[in-house]
């Protein structure tokens, strides 16, 4: 169970990480690909790219804004 458990928080770390904003908006992206190219019929492959380049610059805004880091995260690096 222990191995189990620590395969989910591998995947749970790597998917999420520190934001999962990111995530959401990466599977928003992957979402709203899948609906246009399988019910409008649309050649939508360069709509993720745009999700995750704006998904980039959202959260490299955020880590450069200024903003003090939230306790979790200094955790981490210390």
């Amino acid at each position: 169970m222990n191995r189990l458990k620590s395969f989910g928080a591998f995947w749970y770390d790597f998917v999420i990480g520190d934001d999962w904003h990111v995530a959401a908006l990466v599977v928003a992206g992957l979402a709203l690909t899948a609906i246009l190219v399988h019910v409008a019929h649309v050649n939508a492959w360069w709509l993720l790219p745009l999700f995750v380049v704006a998904a980039l610059g959202w959260s490299l805004h955020k880590a450069t804004s200024g903003k003090s880091l939230p306790n979790r995260q200094l955790r981490r690096n210390n």
